[in-house]
């Protein structure tokens, strides 16, 4: 290893960016998929009623399964949440990375619902209407463009050189 590479890789400017863009990515990554879950939590079983997380035994079951996923989608925001006050309060909150993160989190669990749970595994359906292939267009394409829009963002933030300053909302 010549010593470029060691002093790079011990370099704790870079070792800083490093640890915080991922804390960055995973504050957002776990608050988007916190706030879709609560979302489709909120929207489609309680006010629209149109499932239950689990639609595959009786009703008391079925609400049972919503708290449970109820749970899941505030640990999860709470968590990401958690890490976004930590990093604010160190002045490393990266505000396009923390956006990168919460689309790809929020898209890729609305991906999974979508794919695995309503298809593979079918444990529910978006709707159960006769023509549910419209329903699932829509929360399929909106889910990938979610993820296609993060990942934007985080390539965008690659492509900057770092400063070496410790700013706040700048990467």
């Amino acid at each position: 290893m010549s010593s470029k590479t060691q002093n790079e890789n011990s370099d704790p400017k870079i070792m800083t960016r490093f640890v915080y863009s991922n804390r960055n990515l995973w504050s957002g990554i776990l608050f988007g998929i916190g706030l879709v879950a609560f979302i489709d939590e909120t929207v489609f079983h309680q006010l629209l009623h149109w499932h239950h997380f689990y639609d595959k035994a009786t009703t008391e079951v079925g609400l049972i399964s919503d708290g449970l996923f109820h749970a899941f989608s505030w640990f999860a925001t709470i968590g990401g949440l958690f890490m976004y006050a930590d990093l604010r309060r160190r002045n490393a909150f990266w505000l396009t990375r923390w956006w990168g993160g919460l689309l790809l989190g929020a898209g890729s669990f609305q991906l999974y619902d979508g794919l695995i749970q309503h298809k593979l595994m079918e444990i529910h359906q978006i709707r159960y209407v006769e023509n549910v292939i419209l329903y699932d267009l829509v929360w399929n394409v909106l889910a990938a463009l979610m993820i296609l829009t993060g990942l934007s963002l985080m390539f965008r933030i690659r492509s900057r050189p770092f400063s070496g300053k410790a700013q706040s909302y700048e990467h």
